[in-house]
């Protein structure tokens, strides 16, 4: 992986800049690194951890406006998300997010980690990570013969579309699941035209579990009925995803209207996400998802604050494991 990356070296020392607009990865990667002093500015105030949030009102953390480039020059490494950026000296680049597979996002931490000479915690806090997610998806492949089958389905503008990211699918895949991708010859639907709502309607009907996507500025408003006037649903007698109440979202954690926790923590820690998705395929009763949240059954969002920071910030973050057989 680190052999793909093509960005300077640069030694991380004291003050560091992480862009949480264009970099919300890395915040989480660098409190399981104990690099949280070392963020000495953020250029948004939306973010998802709560201790950095704590910081940033105790004036711990400064705001950068990141549009006037003197500011940014005064740090020792400036990360960014986008390779085709105008680089600056400082500039370093950081894409999990271009990765095709959630251990492959996770996998990030060790280039974090070389910029903060903390190359073996970084090897073991991935190798820990890695270790679950594989215990967990050998777990769920013995759970049942049968796999559920499962969409990933975004609405923007009067049209449905089935997701292309390959990373999601392949933890549908080590989930237990089997992607309705599979099984389409197209990705998106004009519910406009009767054709197309025939068609998805029928899509769905052989569907056991949905992860409705749709980005609203309103998580908190978004319920089962909003899903179901987008998709123009009345009769819900032959939708199986409905039935067994399997209508998902994930946006369960937010702050400011803005779901960020499923682009920071859920990529550092996939066991997590994993863990929610087989909850989600194979309900057990028992288990509190993380990122995801049912529609079906009312769930509603958790709102990210300070207060909600119990821990030293000081100390490293350990990840945190689903017990695995």
């Amino acid at each position: 992986m680190l052999a793909r990356i093509t960005s300077r070296v640069v030694t991380i020392l004291e003050p560091c800049l992480i862009d949480w607009i264009n970099l919300r990865e890395t915040q989480p990667v660098s409190q399981l690194l104990g690099l949280l002093e070392n963020l000495k500015g953020i250029t948004s105030d939306i973010v998802a951890s709560q201790c950095v949030l704590k910081l940033y009102n105790e004036g711990q953390i400064g705001y950068i406006n990141k549009s006037e480039p003197q500011q940014l020059k005064q740090f020792t490494a400036h990360f960014i998300s986008s390779s085709d950026q105008g680089q600056s000296c400082n500039f370093v680049t950081f894409l999990p997010a271009e990765e095709d597979s959630p251990l492959k996002r996770a996998e990030w931490i060790k280039y974090l980690g070389v910029f903060a000479n903390l190359e073996i915690r970084a090897n073991q806090v991935y190798a820990a990570i890695k270790e679950n997610y594989i215990c967990l998806t050998k777990e769920a492949a013995s759970k049942t013969t049968f796999k559920p089958i499962v969409a990933w389905m975004e609405y923007n503008d009067g049209v449905w579309s089935f997701t292309e990211e390959t990373y999601k699918l392949k933890l549908v895949e080590d989930a237990g699941g089997e992607n309705v991708d599979n099984s389409i010859n197209r990705f998106t639907y004009n519910i406009s035209i009767p054709e197309d709502l025939d068609e998805i309607h029928a899509i769905l009907c052989t569907v056991d579990v949905v992860i409705d996507e749709t980005s609203t500025s309103d998580p908190l408003g978004y319920n089962i009925s909003t899903f179901l006037q987008n998709v123009n649903l009345d009769d819900q007698s032959c939708f199986a995803f409905l039935t067994n109440r399997s209508l998902w979202r994930y946006d369960k954690r937010i702050q400011n209207n803005v779901p960020l926790d499923w682009y920071d923590g859920a990529v550092s820690q996939p066991q997590l996400v994993l863990a929610d998705l087989i909850e989600a395929l194979f309900p057990s009763g028992n288990y509190t998802t993380t990122y995801f949240r049912n529609l079906s059954k009312g769930e509603g969002v958790v709102s990210m604050s300070p207060e909600m920071c119990d821990r030293d910030s000081s100390i490293a973050m350990e990840p945190t494991f689903i017990t695995c057989l």
